[in-house]
């Protein structure tokens, strides 16, 4: 016999152990999506303690975006799935005050794989998973943005989510004739520990509004870049 049992939806968050990943995972729980998310290590993590209040409805996976062998691993465990959202949250700054010129090759190469290389390999190892009419999306910045950067500061990191958006149009360029949405998203500047105590906007105020964005773009195939509002964000 047939069961009448719903299948909810279920999207892939990549790094949701903390912070807006994290309020994500809680978001989409509160409407009724399964979710799958990643953290970076085994220790228990805030997600941890959600996926025990919530049993059955969160599964927890290891991924660090910034080894390419991990993203195999998860890859081949999913195998099978069928994801109606994949959102890539992995992010990392450094000290804001440092410009180009004084930044360490070191610290250039750890920001630039973890904010612009390991988001898209994510989304290349895992978009074949996402169905025909789900949503791609990654976490950008609005400081991400060419055309808005009239202030200068927080250099690498602009530079790192100005990377990411180039490489995110590239992947859309060579996916033409998807009919999935893909979005770039610009948070806001959220209280986190990324963000730090003086952000304008608390998690409540901005992570509600990013889901209901992802949401509603579902419904536009091709690539866009907006904010928590669904405001388009100049490239």
């Amino acid at each position: 016999m047939a069961s009448n049992q719903r299948v909810r939806h279920c999207v892939l968050l990549i790094g949701a152990s903390r912070g807006l990943g994290y309020a994500m995972a809680e978001e989409f729980l509160k409407r009724d999506w399964d979710v799958i998310g990643t953290v970076r290590a085994s220790a228990h993590t805030a997600l941890h303690a959600l996926a025990e209040r919530v049993p059955g409805r969160v599964q927890i996976e290891t991924l660090d975006v910034t080894f390419a062998e991990q993203m195999s691993g998860l890859r081949a465990r999913l195998a099978g799935r069928r994801l109606d959202l994949l959102f890539v949250n992995a992010g990392v700054t450094n000290d804001p005050r440092e410009t180009i010129g004084e930044v360490s090759t070191e610290e250039f190469v750890r920001v630039m794989v973890t904010n612009a290389l390991g988001p898209m390999r994510a989304v290349e190892r895992f978009c074949d998973l996402v169905a025909e009419d789900g949503l791609i999306g990654v976490m950008s910045s609005g400081q991400g943005s060419v055309a808005n950067n009239t202030n200068g500061q927080r250099e690498l990191y602009r530079g790192s989510k100005a990377a990411l958006n180039m490489f995110m149009r590239s992947f859309a360029a060579r996916h033409a004739t998807d009919r999935r949405a893909m979005v770039l998203m610009a948070p806001g500047w959220v209280r986190t520990d990324l963000g730090g105590p003086e952000a304008r906007l608390t998690l409540e105020e901005s992570v509600p509004n990013v889901v209901d964005t992802l949401l509603a773009a579902r419904t536009r195939p091709g690539l866009q870049y907006l904010d928590y509002l669904g405001r388009v964000v100049p490239w």
